[in-house]
């Protein structure tokens, strides 16, 4: 039998097979369509495993810092509690989707607070605004009341379990002697008008805000030194800090004429110019610069039921993104010196109810004047002003008259000195 023989140089390729048939891969081979289906497989599997993944810590993080947040409000289930066994002698809900929110600065000693003063075991509500939101965000107006205002504060229940007595009283002795509810009745006696929420903020968490968004523009017209206050400021625009910014909105004696009214007037300034500075700023679209600022926030507050929750503080706040800054005002409830007790002070009438009327009807309110919070301004008790007579006479009824009814629409819109959150901090137009 004839063996056949080898290729030269040991090619082992079946005689009469073309080279190059030989040396290239079929077209249906393993080779040709790449890496086997088993390989590309597990890649794919790997590469779904390390997405889900990705998904999953971000969404766990994201959660985490909801719950962080969420978890860091306190509820105030107490004022709650008294509040709906006082239900009967309180105004009624309103109607429409305006909303009336009072907002309690709280001087509260403890709680880290304890630099600013000695801790008596109570608290005072040092700064108190009464803020209404217009039913379609169009305009939101915030009232500061006078901690020195002489009004009728109603039966409250105590700490402790025991009730005042009705009693003619300074405004702020109601929250000291029995809290929010206290107060928050108090506001509504004197208003007619129903608070559907309530926020208390404290020293602390006042000046962590004002950090959260690298500080807060305000204009001075004279160097101010204060160690009380721990200010040290220079004349003219500056940005104050945290620290300072508390300083700047609690100091009395050092600026101005060291009147509450004053110090009221520089609170709604500086108010005016913290606002603006979110609303420029764009941090409330901005999740970086937002979770700062919520995060300060929420560990600061103590809220209602119904704002005690991060979704619902958070759906206000964007709800206010369409209030236009000339919308926003900020006013002090009109006052004068207290007949008994100059150094305490009353509403001024009718002037104060027309406020309060306008606030009930969901009317927007109009501001004018100068810049409060400029020592350099005069200080004026807010007063009503003629704006809708078509004739230019004044709109107001004359001293003495019947003051609006609770629930009653006001014949007009009063002007009232004031400031809104578009102007310069300086007194200029912008």
């Amino acid at each position: 039998m004839t063996t056949p023989a080898e290729p030269p140089n040991g090619d082992s390729t079946p005689a009469g097979t073309p080279a190059a048939a030989a040396d290239s891969p079929l077209p249906d081979s393993p080779a040709a369509a790449g890496p086997p289906p088993r390989r590309r497989h597990r890649w794919l599997r790997i590469l779904a495993l390390c997405t889900s993944l990705t998904v999953l810590a971000l969404a766990g993080g994201i959660w985490y810092l909801y719950r962080h947040l969420d978890g860091n409000i306190t509820t105030d289930t107490v004022t709650e509690t008294e509040l709906k066994v006082q239900a009967s002698q309180r105004p009624p809900e309103t109607p429409t989707a305006a909303e009336n929110i009072l907002l309690i600065g709280s001087d509260n000693r403890g709680n880290g607070n304890e630099k600013y003063g000695q801790d008596s075991g109570t608290q005072r509500s040092d700064t108190t605004i009464l803020l209404h939101l217009s039913a379609d965000r169009g305009n939101a107006t915030a009232v500061s009341i006078p901690r020195d205002l002489m009004v009728h504060v109603p039966e409250c229940t105590k700490p402790d379990g025991s009730t005042t007595r009705p009693r003619l009283e300074q405004f702020n002795w109601a929250f000291e002697a029995a809290g929010a509810a206290c107060t928050i009745r108090t506001v509504e006696e004197m208003t007619h008008i129903r608070v559907d929420h309530h926020l208390i903020v404290d020293f602390t968490g006042f000046k962590n805000m004002v950090d959260a968004v690298d500080g807060v523009e305000v204009c001075l017209a004279a160097p101010v030194h204060d160690q009380k206050a721990h200010l040290d400021l220079p004349a003219g625009r500056q940005k104050l800090d945290g620290e300072q910014a508390l300083g700047f909105v609690r100091a009395r004696y050092s600026l101005g004429d060291g009147s509450d009214t004053e110090r009221m007037q520089r609170q709604q300034a500086f108010l005016a110019s913290l606002v603006k500075k979110v609303r420029s700023d764009g941090v409330l679209l901005n999740p970086v610069k937002l979770y700062p600022l919520l995060d300060a926030a929420t560990k600061s507050l103590t809220a209602d039921p119904g704002l005690d929750s991060l979704s619902e503080l958070y759906g206000l706040a964007q709800s206010l993104q369409k209030t236009p800054t000339g919308a926003i005002r900020f006013l002090t409830a009109p006052r004068e010196p207290y007949a008994a007790d100059h150094n305490r002070d009353q509403l001024l009438q009718p002037a104060a109810d027309q406020l309060f009327a306008a606030l009930r009807a969901d009317q927007p309110v109009n501001v004018s004047g100068g810049t409060p919070g400029s020592p350099s301004s005069p200080t004026v008790s807010p007063t009503a002003s003629p704006t809708d007579s078509p004739t230019g006479s004044p709109s107001s009824p004359p001293s003495g008259t019947a003051s609006p009814s609770a629930g009653s629409t006001p014949p007009s819109t009063p002007t009232f000195d004031g400031t809104t959150a578009d102007r310069d901090i300086c007194g200029k137009d912008e």
